[in-house]
């Protein structure tokens, strides 16, 4: 592989990575779940691994938009000299742009899920911190709500890389790219969840974390930007 399929293929691991062991809702209802309705460890995991698998699949939807964006712009003639630079350059500004998003929300502590449990049931909501949450605001988890809640929350920094690949035309660094973080996403859920599971949940406190996740996935995309448009990756 060249540089820049390797460089593609470090970003994707990195951001599905970070986006997913970062945010203790990836991982922490199964956890709770499993623990207070007495399932198995077979299945707690088949469970993560679906609302994994639904979980990629929404942030591929976004991902194809961003394809299908570059496929269409790859069709244009005089389009053809400029798509090397243009491609590394919107890759880079998405990032920047990202970077910065991430770096706001964080200052303005923008709300989060929380789980609780209560009795033999588990409950999610949004808050801030510090803030008081209603009973009526609420939500019962099930696995089916659990299924829902992984397909709403798609990963965003996914589009300017698969962006970038439809515009090169490239079907080999499109599938590196899915494939990557399809693997990186699911296995890291259920490495999170069985560890929790088996008692090890003391290994890692990631709630901190989940504040900046949109800062560090803004960074690799920059970073990984810069390296197309300076670097020559």
């Amino acid at each position: 592989m060249d540089s820049t399929i390797w460089a593609l293929l470090l970003s994707a691991i990195s951001i599905s990575f970070i986006h997913t062991a970062s945010g203790p809702d990836h991982y922490l209802p199964f956890i709770v779940l499993s623990k207070s309705k007495n399932w198995s460890g077979i299945k707690t995991a088949m469970l993560t691994v679906v609302c994994g698998f639904g979980h990629v699949m929404s942030s591929l939807v976004l991902g194809f938009i961003g394809v299908f964006l570059g496929w269409q712009l790859n069709k244009i003639s005089w389009f053809q000299d400029l798509r090397g630079n243009f491609s590394g350059w919107a890759l880079l500004t998405f990032g920047a742009i990202y970077l910065i998003y991430g770096i706001v929300q964080a200052i303005r502590n923008r709300p989060h899920k929380h789980f609780d449990v209560m009795g033999d049931d588990v409950y999610v909501f949004e808050h801030n911190h510090g803030e008081v949450v209603r009973p009526q605001n609420r939500i019962k988890v099930t696995p089916f709500v659990l299924f829902m809640i992984f397909v709403m929350g798609p990963s965003e920094p996914l589009i300017p890389l698969l962006f970038y690949s439809g515009v090169k035309h490239s079907m080999t660094e499109i599938f590196v790219l899915v494939s990557s973080f399809t693997i990186t996403t699911v296995l890291t859920m259920l490495g999170m969840v069985l560890l929790g599971r088996y008692g090890y949940s003391s290994l890692f406190n990631t709630e901190k974390l989940e504040r900046y996740m949109g800062v560090v996935s803004g960074a690799v995309v920059t970073l990984c930007g810069i390296g197309m448009v300076f670097l020559g990756w």
